[in-house]
């Protein structure tokens, strides 16, 4: 009987009274979670008695031992305050720029979808609901989007010296203050966002009733909103950052010959303060837009299946339930780099950081398969693109546990991904000792060895999208991509933690060496942040590889949405091919731009930073203060205002081509900047983590390979930091910035479709006018 009874449980599914209140009641443990963690980091004191008032400089250049405790502890907090002065100033003048950005996007979105003429049995004053609430959705998910970005790096500045204070009595003390931090962004930026999304969708539930196709479009708004704000901030932050280490490396290192971080170079606040904004602000918008277009894509699409037409809430909260239950899993994981198997020597941080990703994968895979079972029908039909333009779609039967296979090889793939992306950039790897080898014959083997290790690393995360692609669409069509993006992205607030660990711990070492700390400190922290490289860029990882499945369920949306058949989207259709070539040349052209914005941003650097060791009595023995001051400054002049023609390209490019080109040709341009866009993107951001590993590979000097290469102020060591300076821009604006552009113009093609299948029928004006 007890059995019967339980088959009777599982097959009629859950209440829908659970998903009511599990989901935000998940969104809530999290972020009481992060509340815990937040308030453990906050046991470590920084108490020194009065602030250091520096006269002459020098006590920056003691060793901690010949200075009092109190000193050394209120040194490192005086420099957290100055790094996190600078990162609020940036942040609220980059804001500002956003918030004008949003009130025009925010008219363009109201008046361009609310001038659309209504298909029956739509009427004009459902096109203007759509309107207004795609863009008070666009306006909730930018909002989402600042101010995840804005407390992850709040807590990443609070966490910088305690980490550096905790360093001081051990490896595994640092490591948890760091770990902490990074897990508090995590689980914050994950429960706000499906929180936030969640009572967005319960919101317009009340207004739009038994329409839920119209609710569901109107909610990709949300999904824009935040990949808007992530594209400025990627950007913005990353030329802010990589502006300031630049100039930095290129002057202290090369030519003075001074160690990293040394408080006599003027740009190293500014390096600290990029370090937030673009590695930690940036970021974190970066996987919440990913996150919030996966879901919306996800719901768009399953808003026109049977789920959608039968009103089944729980059915059609699947891809809610599984990022819900993805905070639960993140939360037990991170038991065990806190408490059960913290990292407790310098060779157990990055063993540690890996397990995060690999437990809560299997932990995961399970709890997919019941959410898969539990919360959809046996089985429930879609409608996927058909190859006759008589009949633009047709139904597709899919079965619950398919869902659950689309989850898993997102997820599974997203692992993978992660750990090959570890073999290729951390200096414990024959990739990284490599480029460091290459370092013995000068800069330019360097480069080249570096160039030819991002290009080799495309090949299986490429092979791991395609599998992920090929399943989801075979097992339940665009729906199944949506839900393997979604996988990917399920342990979201885990792969957060251990990718803001990375700033906190570079940050750290930063404050260690400017408050004159010993040098068994600075070779703990030294040891934290070359793990947080490698975790970095497992992390810009999982977000490319997200972006590309996220961009393709968008883009399979898109189409649906312009009721583009099989036939028309095909790439023997002269103008979805003409828009392949162009949209393959975009990642291109916006990485030129991205890239030369950097190094005009630099040039500057270097000429102020040159300038003030020139002209400054004492700076270079110790005794006078460099002027931090003014390389803040054209940090933050060059990001803001060099942001700005890579923004408007990525903008602006889906609605000129839809407008003047039409919708098939748009298609073309969408799918040729996902294949380029996420290649290019992958090559970037390990070939940049590469030669920054091996500088440190060189610095650590932990094997005899790397004591034969000289260490710090040897010429392999210079070598290694001009390919270091030659990776930043790589690995931190340009390859970061396109997973947000593939996706980007996606999401608008998907928000605006209404308006783009409108005008001139979705053919264009160019070719209307023509006659084509």
């Amino acid at each position: 009987k007890d059995k019967a009874e339980l088959v009777t449980m599982l097959t009629a599914g859950l209440p829908e009274a659970v998903v009511v209140i599990g989901i935000p009641v998940s969104c809530i443990l999290g972020l009481i979670f992060a509340v815990v963690l937040w308030r453990q980091v906050a046991k470590v004191q920084l108490v020194g008695g009065q602030l250091v008032r520096s006269q002459n400089g020098r006590e920056y250049l003691l060793e901690e031992e010949q200075r009092g405790e109190e000193e050394v502890v209120a040194k490192a907090a005086q420099i957290q305050g100055y790094i996190a002065e600078g990162s609020r100033a940036f942040l609220f003048t980059e804001y500002k720029y956003m918030g004008v950005f949003a009130v025009i996007m925010s008219c363009a979105i109201f008046g361009l979808l609310s001038m659309v003429k209504p298909e029956a049995p739509r009427t004009h004053e459902d096109e203007v609901r759509n309107g207004l609430f795609s863009t008070i959705a666009f306006i909730i998910g930018a909002t989402t989007s600042i101010v995840s970005g804005y407390l992850g790096m709040s807590i990443a500045t609070y966490a910088n010296a305690r980490t550096t204070v905790e360093a001081r009595k051990g490896i595994a003390p640092a490591f948890i203050v760091a770990f902490r931090s990074g897990a508090v962004m995590g689980f914050l930026l994950s429960s706000l966002g499906l929180l936030n999304l969640y009572l967005t969708i319960v919101a317009f539930k009340q207004f739009y009733k038994d329409d839920w196709k119209g609710l569901f479009e109107a909610i990709t708004g949300y999904g824009l909103g935040g990949s808007s704000i992530a594209l400025f901030g990627r950007v913005g932050g990353g030329i802010y950052t990589k502006a300031a280490d630049v100039g930095a490396d290129l002057v202290g290192k090369i030519e003075k010959d001074i160690p990293e971080d040394d408080p006599r170079n003027p740009a190293v606040i500014a390096d600290n303060v990029g370090d937030n904004v673009g590695d930690i602000a940036g970021m974190g918008s970066d996987l919440f837009g990913s996150f919030a277009e996966s879901t919306c894509a996800a719901l768009v699409i399953s808003a026109v299946s049977s789920l959608g037409m039968d009103h089944d809430f729980v059915g059609i909260s699947f891809p809610l339930l599984i990022s819900a239950a993805g905070i639960l899993v993140c939360i037990v994981t991170t038991f065990l780099a806190t408490d059960i198997q913290p990292a407790k020597v310098i060779a157990d941080v990055e063993h540690t950081l890996k397990m995060q990703l690999i437990v809560s994968t299997f932990l995961m895979t399970p709890v997919a398969y019941g959410i898969a079972v539990l919360a959809l029908p046996a089985e429930f039909t879609l409608m996927v693109p058909s190859s006759d333009p008589n009949t633009p779609l047709v139904a597709k039967t899919v079965k619950n546990w398919y869902m659950f296979i689309t989850v898993a090889v997102g997820l599974w793939g997203g692992l993978l991904i992660g750990l090959q992306t570890e073999y290729f950039t951390s200096s414990r790897y024959q990739p990284v000792q490599d480029v460091a080898d290459a370092c013995r014959t000068g800069a330019a083997t360097d480069i080249i060895f570096g160039l030819a290790l991002g290009y080799k690393s495309c090949i299986l995360p490429t092979i791991a999208i395609a599998i992920c692609v090929y399943v989801g669409t075979s097992l339940a069509g665009m729906y199944g991509i949506a839900c393997a993006a979604l996988g990917m992205l399920a342990t979201l607030a885990t792969g957060l933690a251990i990718d803001a660990y990375g700033p906190i711990s570079d940050n750290a070492g930063g404050i260690a060496e400017m408050a004159g700390m010993g040098e068994d400190v600075r070779e703990r922290t030294d040891a934290l942040d070359a793990a947080g490289n490698t975790t970095a860029a497992i992390g810009k990882g999982f977000a490319i590889g997200s972006a590309a499945l996220v961009s393709l369920a968008l883009f399979g949306a898109f189409v649906t949405r312009a009721q583009i058949d099989m036939v028309h989207s095909s790439i023997l259709d002269p103008k979805v091919f003409s828009g392949l070539m162009i949209g393959a040349m975009l990642p291109y052209w916006f990485s030129a731009m991205t890239m030369k914005s950097v190094g005009k941003a630099a040039l500057a650097m270097v000429e102020e930073v040159r300038r003030q060791f020139n002209t400054i009595p004492g700076l270079m023995e110790g005794t006078a203060e460099p002027d931090y001051k003014a390389c803040v400054a054209i940090s933050t002049d060059a990001s803001l205002s060099e942001m700005v023609p890579p923004g408007a390209l990525v903008m602006l490019t889906p609605l000129v081509v839809g407008t003047l080109f039409g919708t098939q040709c748009l298609a073309g341009v969408l799918a040729g900047a996902l294949v380029s866009g996420v290649q290019l993107a992958v090559s970037m951001s390990n070939t940049g983590g590469a030669f920054d590993n091996a500088k440190k590979y060189i610095e650590a000097g932990n094997t005899e390979h790397a004591r034969e290469l000289g260490g710090k102020g040897s010429d392999c060591h210079k070598a290694a930091v001009i390919g270091d300076t030659v990776g930043d821009p790589l690995k931190d604006t340009s390859g970061p910035s396109l997973n947000i552009l593939v996706k980007l113009m996606a999401v608008e093609s998907l928000v605006f479709a209404p308006f783009l299948t409108y005008c001139a029928g979705g053919q264009g004006l160019v070719f209307q006018w023509l006659g084509f």
